[in-house]
């Protein structure tokens, strides 16, 4: 009788899926958090890159290769910030899920409206985005909107949990407006500050701190700093007061270090993604970096 109850018990065990909830593939953290926040404990959530990595050249592995192809959601970022990757993985795991124009395919910046959409399309100009500039990531308010939409998207791929997608979404949005509001208070005193930045990634942060940008490092999107470029860059903010030079941690440091030591203003590694695809992990990018903007400069 054991025998038989023991391998009664076995047969179950085979014929239930090792993860009976979503299977979520993101590109970035934040849309890994969340994902993960939404779906709470009726989400399996991978993510494909992390905090201190370029996301626009990943590498295709194999690795990835198999949790797209087991994925029922893809949440990429979307505006072409993965197109030299993301293409690959996803035709390489076969799965039409989850192919663009899918259900199971989500674009964050789809949901926003999108910043400096170029006037014309010239490889020339560097590594332009037709759509217009990717990283949404980096203004808190924008999460909101993406979250709604990603929380509606889940809800129709998994109905049998959508009130708990739900749910879990109403209550982190509300606790996130209450988080903007405290940086947006703590941010005031940079309103109207020049920055200058290594790549061309913080719009969207300008855009809610009501920063401006004076310049960049490199001359074109993608494009390494020239001395010459530096130099009259460096000019440029002998006459402007700048509170920081901001760049993403996968950059070389050397021409913002030359930089910095040539005019004085600070360096900044401000990350374009958190350190952790947790709500947790938000908190603390978005945090970090407006204390350590509203700390440094005149």
């Amino acid at each position: 009788m054991k025998r038989i109850l023991s391998f009664g018990l076995l047969l179950m065990a085979l014929a239930t899926p090792a993860w009976a909830g979503l299977k979520v593939f993101a590109t970035l953290p934040e849309w890994g958090a969340l994902a993960q926040i939404i779906g709470g404990n009726e989400a399996d959530v991978f993510v494909a890159t992390h905090a201190r990595q370029d996301p626009h050249h990943v590498d295709a592995r194999p690795s990835l290769i198999a949790r797209a192809r087991a994925a029922d959601l893809v949440v990429a970022n979307g505006a072409e910030l993965e197109i030299g990757w993301l293409p690959v993985v996803l035709r390489s795991a076969g799965n039409a899920a989850t192919v663009p124009g899918r259900p199971g395919y989500f674009e964050a910046a789809a949901q926003v409206p999108l910043l400096e959409i170029p006037a014309r399309l010239d490889r020339a100009d560097g590594d332009v985005h037709a759509a217009g500039n990717p990283h949404i990531g980096l203004d808190p308010r924008r999460l909101l909107t993406v979250g709604a939409a990603l929380t509606e998207r889940m809800a129709a791929l998994d109905p049998a949990q959508a009130s708990a997608y739900h749910a879990n979404w109403h209550a982190f949005a509300t606790r996130w407006q209450g988080a903007i509001d405290g940086w947006s208070a703590q941010a005031a005193p940079l309103r109207g500050s020049a920055i200058v930045v290594h790549h061309t990634a913080y719009p969207y942060l300008a855009d809610w701190l009501g920063l401006k940008r004076l310049g960049a490092l490199e001359p074109k999107p993608g494009v390494a700093p020239t001395s010459a470029h530096l130099a009259g860059l460096r000019a440029q903010m002998a006459d402007t007061p700048v509170r920081a030079i901001l760049r993403p941690p996968y950059t070389s440091e050397a021409p913002d270090q030359w930089l910095a030591e040539a005019t004085g203003v600070p360096v900044l590694d401000a990350p374009i993604a958190p350190a952790e695809a947790t709500e947790q992990g938000l908190r603390d990018w978005y945090a970090g970096i407006v204390t350590a903007l509203v700390k440094v400069g005149p």
